[in-house]
């Protein structure tokens, strides 16, 4: 059902000609551009990679050329790897964490199994040449700086693809896990010594050594920026640390932050931080919290509910605790807009970053928001208050989904209440059910792709 309290009139709120100018549609050919970049940049390093390969090619068989083929693109794929996680902030900006988190699967999974095949082939055909019974062979790998390297690098890969898999994950505290995967950096580190040492395309030519140090200076480059100097350039420059812890209820807690120079921090409505609070029991513990305040260059907020250790226990910080962040992360921004009218979508404790971009956007805007009761409506009052200052529809949805027929979130349903919902960017944000339920109603309803954003926390280290 759909609580009529929450509805609140169309009058629109006095906004700055300033902020409008800021506010207005940027236009959503940003993923599209980000996405071109790197299809071309992994294109361009294969083609260099067959290149090397057939200029260089002096295998004794095919069994071993093949091999040595599949061993020069899992380099390359290895480098992709790096640079997908490297949270590098053009592409996180324009792709989200979500979207190259997916990709990162993907091509961890091709990345093992050319490994696999390449490991198999080049083993079989080596046996082969030289006449080895197979027997002998773990000896003869063990004897070899640069094979040894090699198995490692591969094994350590292949288990943390299996650790990966989700039912493995669904099994594994989410601290194992995160340790099993930080085996990929071995991967990378052993990868690079088994190459320098075996060199599989025996190609003395100095371009091409200069090739393969320059893809591997770039994509480890890339992710010691990202992942290591940025984030601590920034914590050093805005020393950040709790202000104000404030309960919105039983179950839900809001802490403010606040620090040096905020106003150079490039944080945006809808984003999100990885967020630290160093206190003895907690220092460990990085959490994704989206911000549920937009960013005014005086504090940050974030509002979490009790739903696990680390959020339950927000609510014991002490002001003056010290904050480490990562971020900001996600391209659930109005920047992607292309529409001047907006349909914000959240369920549970998804309102926070919607909570957020309500605060920023113009035009027209309709927000509902899914819960079973009105009682679980994170920071109501707020929204109310802030609807009603910007001329919005806030809608709450109320009551659990096989009780309505038709669903609350269905194509009909969601139709009914916004007839025009395809002249709408539509943001959504909740529980993964709700998520990929309103993106399939999305698609069923001809919603164009570059106007659904979808925040979706996904996480790869």
């Amino acid at each position: 059902m759909i609580d009529a309290p929450f509805h609140v009139p169309d009058a629109r709120a006095a906004i700055s000609e300033r902020v409008q100018r800021h506010r207005r549609p940027r236009g959503g050919n940003g993923p599209q551009r980000a996405t071109f970049a790197l299809l071309a940049v992994a294109l361009a390093n294969a083609a260099v990679v067959e290149a090397l390969f057939w200029t260089a090619s002096d295998a004794p068989n095919m069994m071993l050329s093949v091999g040595r083929f599949l061993g020069l693109h899992a380099a390359v794929l290895l480098a992709l790897q790096l640079v997908l996680v490297a949270r590098v902030p053009w592409l996180d900006r324009r792709l989200g964490m979500g979207q190259l988190t997916a990709w990162h699967r993907w091509v961890g999974l091709g990345l093992a199994w050319t490994i696999l095949v390449h490991a198999t082939l080049a083993s079989w055909a080596y046996a082969i040449v030289n006449n080895w019974p197979f027997s002998t062979l773990a000896s003869k790998w063990l004897g070899s700086l640069g094979t040894l390297a090699g198995i490692i690098s591969g094994t350590v890969l292949l288990l943390v693809v299996l650790f990966s898999t989700r039912a493995m994950r669904r099994r594994l505290p989410y601290e194992l896990w995160h340790l099993i995967h930080l085996g990929t950096y071995a991967t990378v580190a052993f990868a690079i010594v088994h190459q320098t040492i075996e060199n599989p395309i025996s190609q003395p030519a100095t371009w091409a050594k200069a090739y393969w140090w320059l893809l591997w200076t770039v994509a480890i480059g890339l992710f010691v920026f990202g992942r290591m100097l940025l984030p601590l350039y920034r914590n050093l420059r805005h020393n950040l640390r709790v202000s104000a812890v404030v309960p919105e209820s039983d179950n839900v807690v809001s802490v403010y932050v606040t620090g040096r120079a905020l106003h150079a921090l490039p944080a945006e409505a809808g984003q999100f931080f990885l967020w630290r609070f160093l206190t003895p029991t907690r220092w460990w513990q990085a959490n994704p919290w989206s911000l549920s305040k937009a960013p005014d260059g005086k504090a940050l907020r974030l509002t979490a509910k009790a739903v696990g250790a680390g959020s339950a226990g927000l609510r014991n910080l002490r002001v003056g605790t010290r904050v480490i962040v990562e971020g900001p992360y996600g391209s659930f921004t109005s920047k992607h807009r292309t529409k001047s009218a907006t349909l914000l979508i959240a369920g549970g404790v998804g309102i926070t970053p919607i909570r957020s971009l309500l605060e920023e956007l113009s035009g027209s805007i309709i927000v509902l928001y899914r819960v079973r009761s009105e009682s679980e409506a994170t920071l109501s009052t707020e929204l109310r208050d802030l609807a009603r200052a910007k001329g919005a529809q806030l809608m709450l949805v109320v009551g659990r989904t096989r009780d309505s027929d038709p669903p609350p979130l269905s194509p009909d349903h969601l139709l009914k209440i916004v007839p025009d919902i395809k002249q709408r960017d539509v943001y959504v944000c909740g529980p993964t059910a709700m998520t990929n339920a309103v993106l399939a109603s999305l698609r069923k309803l001809g919603v164009p792709k570059t106007q659904q954003h979808a925040e979706i926390f996904a996480m790869a280290d």
